[in-house]
């Protein structure tokens, strides 16, 4: 009669049972950590005609008499971008995630990283967005005591790609 180590068979089956549970529970907080990483929601997904492609804002201040100074945060599916634009009062970029572009006219296009920050100077046409293949968040910091934002033409596909 042949006999069977059931300890053993426990121990494997105890094995598999807990390496499973252990992928699924890093699975679990992996997705929470990709969460907690985001700084601001995505907002609202813009609907004008001032870019191309999709892309989200959240408000986070509005200008007003006493702070002339508007704060938002932008999130842009690869591919999307604002178009050609000026602020009369100026505008910071902040690059949070991503990998974005930023061009102002007759300047070659620069490649944006998470920590990089763009000091646009008034009245400077320039346009911004994410790259080809990965999206792009940014804090837009915008002095308004100028005036709105100055909406300009369409970015070509052949600038957005130009290298």
């Amino acid at each position: 009669m042949k006999r069977i180590n059931f300890n053993g068979h426990f121990l494997l089956v105890f094995c598999v049972v807990a390496g499973i549970l252990s992928c699924n529970e890093t699975k679990e907080k992996s997705q929470e950590n990709t969460n907690a990483d985001i700084i601001f929601p995505k907002g609202e997904k813009i609907s004008n005609n001032n870019f191309t492609g999709t892309a989200w804002l959240k408000t986070l201040v509005n200008a007003d008499s006493v702070n002339q100074v508007a704060v938002g945060s932008v999130t842009f599916e690869p591919g999307a971008r604002t178009k050609w634009h000026s602020h009369p009062a100026g505008q910071i970029i902040l690059a949070l995630d991503g990998v974005g572009y930023y061009q102002e006219k007759g300047q070659p296009k620069k490649v944006l990283r998470k920590g990089d920050v763009i000091k646009c100077s008034p009245d400077i046409p320039h346009w911004h967005g994410a790259s080809v293949d990965t999206a792009f968040v940014q804090v837009a910091i915008t002095g308004r005591e100028k005036g709105k934002t100055v909406w300009l033409e369409e970015v070509m596909d052949n600038e957005y790609q130009a290298r």
